[in-house]
């Protein structure tokens, strides 16, 4: 389980790239895009294909980015992950949140030998200023013991 701190220390970051958001709108990247933009936050996007998105400028890699970015939310099939995850290494990304799904175990083992933070196994709208469902679902977790270590409702 991953502990409280590192995800507070996520989600302090207020500039964060993101990987996995679709050029139809339909994928869970695009509600995370929305969901956290509409919390303040200041996403670049990762798309290896799309020029933008919904009028957003896509990057095709994390050396393109034009500026630095806090971390890295990574919303892609598990496969790409990996590659991913290096490429924030290389950039000098320190944390990185895995989506579920978006998980692999070379991924994870990864980031913990290269010092990056990681966060995996969790969504992270249940964590950023959670409303509706997710602040419902979060609820939940922390009634029955599954919020990160060191969490406090």
């Amino acid at each position: 389980m991953v502990e409280q701190a590192i995800v507070e220390s996520f989600l302090a970051e207020k500039k964060l790239a993101l990987a996995g958001a679709s050029r139809k709108g339909n994928k869970f990247g695009n509600a995370v895009f929305k969901e956290l933009s509409s919390k303040g936050y200041e996403l670049l996007l990762m798309h290896p294909e799309a020029e933008s998105i919904d009028g957003v400028p896509c990057y095709g890699s994390l050396a393109e980015l034009p500026t630095d970015v806090g971390g890295l939310i990574n919303v892609v099939p598990a496969i790409q992950t990996e590659k991913l995850v290096r490429e924030a290494h290389a950039s000098g990304i320190r944390k990185v949140w895995m989506q579920q799904g978006s998980d692999s175990p070379a991924a994870i083992e990864y980031c913990k030998e290269n010092d990056i933070e990681v966060i995996h196994g969790e969504c992270i709208l249940m964590f950023a200023q959670p409303q509706g469902l997710h602040k419902f679902h979060h609820w939940l977790l922390g009634l029955f013991g599954k919020l990160p270590k060191g969490h406090t409702n």
